[in-house]
This record gives C-alpha cells, structure tokens and sequence, in this order.
C-alpha cells in the first residue's frame, strides 16, 4: 500500500531499544520524544502533562501529511491491524 509505520514515543532511544529487543525485535521504526521532551506528542494534542508521556494514540496520514484519521486509546489498549488498514483502504 506504499505506507510507512512509525512509533513515536516520548522515552529514550535506549528504552525504546530494550523495549523492542525484549519483544524481539520492531518490524517498523521507533521514534524518540524525548528532547525536547514531548513536542510532536504537544503538537498533536497528545501529551499527558501531569505524567510526562504521551497519550496512546494512532494517525494516518494521506501523501501530502494531511491527517486523515485520528484516534486516542485507552491506557492498556492498541489500535488493530485490521482497523488501520480499513482507514487506509479509504485513502
């Protein structure tokens, strides 16, 4: 579908890496938050302030870097393949 998945988070590079290595490897890149801490989880309205991380959330972006589906998730929760795909499907 000539997409590319990334993960943003706002811990460290070194966390983010033993993350990935604990769970055997991240088919997708993983990137940091950190410094200056939190600014694409504060421009995209996703940072929790009161505990420093950012709120677990999806976006898909169409070609141009329009945001053309956005979604927060409950703590604990992750967004589905198979509901991804529906939104790039639309695209």
């Amino acid at each position: 579908m000539n997409v590319e998945i990334l993960q943003i988070s706002a811990d460290t590079v070194p966390s983010l890496k033993a993350w990935a290595d604990s769970l055997g490897g991240i088919p997708f890149p993983l990137l940091s938050d950190y410094w200056p801490h939190a600014a694409v989880g504060k421009a995209y309205g996703v940072l929790n302030e009161e505990k420093g991380f950012d709120k677990r959330s999806a976006y898909v972006l169409d070609e141009k870097g329009v945001v053309r589906y956005a979604k927060l998730y409950d703590p604990g929760t992750i967004p589905t393949s198979d509901e991804l795909l529906a939104e790039l499907k639309k695209i």
